[in-house]
């Protein structure tokens, strides 16, 4: 068996070799932060975004904002800017000739993206405006760059970006975002922690920003979506203004929300183990590969039979591939295990001749025998659910395992350093939360429940707790 290393006791160096061993990215591009996706890994990605696609068409509309974003356009929101000021990456020239203004590649949309919303935004009829691109950001990432994680160009980042007449519809529109990036986190069985953010780390402008989180195999947290209520600030700075039902003109309400790259590497996290990947059906390139076991007696029955199987599970919407390599069977396993793939179907002349064939589970490793006389589409559709279910509910469990509530705060580098995400009790005072940080060298990561009734206090301050609050060491 090969060794790519202990997800859970050194998750960096399994979580880097699998990313090179399946195929999913190729990290020597000559560009630091910077990678290739490969076409397993594409897929991947592909079917993901599918599903993303999917949830916001439904009340959205897919656009695309041009990658390049005037230097003055960029400088009107300094506060929001000031988060990426140092990792701008900037245009000077068009082949030989210096530019008048220099241009930024895109750090994040907004900047692109509401000056023209101040262009079509006139009056009340014109909103709500909800819209959504999937592009390439730019950011030069100083830190230790990780593949999918920490990058120079994320590749993926999928954006809305919304804007309503009246505050209680930007409210609104923050809790229909959360239900989205639940509805797709649930689809790939990626376990998920939401928490409102301390003013510290909130969007830069922005009223509050909630985000999603996940617990990756060593402990440490991985924000994988943030919803952003942005209430007028980005709207008086852009000047995007309405007339109103009384003929009054007034500033806009805007949220926004996002993913990335991040959401893949979550996947693979959760759900991956010593072999090598292990891919929820929603997500994998094919659900399900066929296995020919070949002899010289009998091959052009094997193989006849696995085509018409093929071309009945294809015709009930299931992802099939074959493999017809002329290479040992056992490579073949190993090959597919590593790639993930949910469901591999094995069928040799003796299995023919006793008209059965035998269905290897990808994530139980369980194997199952099965007649050809089954309705044999219908049985791959159930396990496939099976399989659905068994790894949402293996990787909640996981996470909940991580999880530790404190009353006092003496034993939290401990417990972190252990592998641990420390939930307690807060005053939510901003300067307790600095204090806290200092104190433990562990963030406040945020709010997981606002305004709670309880005896209980706050364990470095003593004052009464107002939340229950979440702390960890993050990507």
């Amino acid at each position: 068996m090969a060794d790519y290393g202990d997800k859970a006791t050194n998750f960096s160096e399994w979580f880097h070799n699998i990313l090179e061993v399946a195929q999913i990215t190729d990290a020597r591009y000559p560009i630091k932060g910077m990678a290739v996706w490969l076409p397993y890994g594409f897929q991947i990605r592909k079917h993901t975004l599918n599903i993303y696609r999917e949830l916001l068409d439904k009340d959205h509309e897919e656009v695309l904002f041009p990658m390049l974003i005037p230097e003055t356009e960029l400088a009107k929101e300094g506060i929001h800017v000031k988060g990426f000021e140092d990792e701008v990456y900037w245009v000077t020239h068009g082949g030989p000739t210096e530019l008048n203004e220099k241009l930024a590649l895109r750090p994040t949309s907004e900047t692109s993206m509401y000056p023209m919303f101040s262009l079509w935004v006139r009056s009340h009829i014109d909103l709500p405006i909800k819209q959504y691109q999937v592009v390439n950001t730019f950011r030069y990432e100083t830190k230790h760059t990780r593949p999918l994680i920490r990058v120079r160009e994320i590749t993926t980042f999928a954006e809305a970006h919304t804007v309503h007449s009246t505050s209680e519809e930007c409210r609104e529109q923050v809790e229909t975002g959360i239900e989205i990036y639940k509805a797709l986190f649930d689809e790939m069985g990626i376990p998920y922690i939401i928490s409102k953010r301390p003013v510290s780390d909130k969007i830069r402008g922005a009223e509050y920003t909630m985000a999603f989180d996940t617990i990756m195999p060593d402990g440490k947290t991985l924000q994988i979506g943030t919803v952003h209520n942005l209430g007028q600030t980005f709207a008086e700075t852009f000047d995007i203004t309405f007339e109103n039902k009384e003929g009054e003109h007034e500033y806009a309400y805007q949220t926004c929300y996002g993913i990335s790259d991040r959401v893949i590497a979550a996947a693979i996290a959760a759900h991956g183990d010593e072999k090598g990947l292990v891919l929820p059906p929603t997500i994998a390139p094919k659900q399900v590969t066929i296995i020919p076991i070949i002899f010289k007696k009998g091959a052009e029955e094997v193989m006849a039979k696995c085509e018409e199987i093929k071309e009945a599970l294809e015709s009930n919407g299931i992802r099939v591939d074959m493999d017809t390599r002329d290479i040992r069977p056992g490579k073949k396993f190993f090959d597919w295990e590593l790639k993930g793939t949910p469901i591999r179907f094995e069928l040799g002349p003796r299995d023919l001749e006793n008209n059965k064939a035998v269905i290897g589970r990808r994530d139980t490793e369980e194997k199952i025998e099965i007649s050809l006389d089954e309705d044999i589409p219908a049985k791959i559709i159930e396990l496939l659910g099976e399989i659905d279910a068994y790894l949402k509910e293996n990787s909640w469990k996981t996470q909940e395992s991580h999880l530790v509530e404190v009353d006092s705060l003496d034993d939290v580098a401990g417990l972190v350093d252990d592998g641990k995400v420390i939930s307690f009790h807060w005053c939510g005072d901003e300067e307790c939360g600095k204090a806290i940080e200092e104190e433990t060298d562990v963030d406040v990561l945020g709010i997981t429940e606002e305004d709670i009734e309880t005896d209980k206090v706050c364990p470095h301050c003593g004052k009464p707790a107002k939340h229950i609050a979440l702390m960890a060491k993050t990507y």
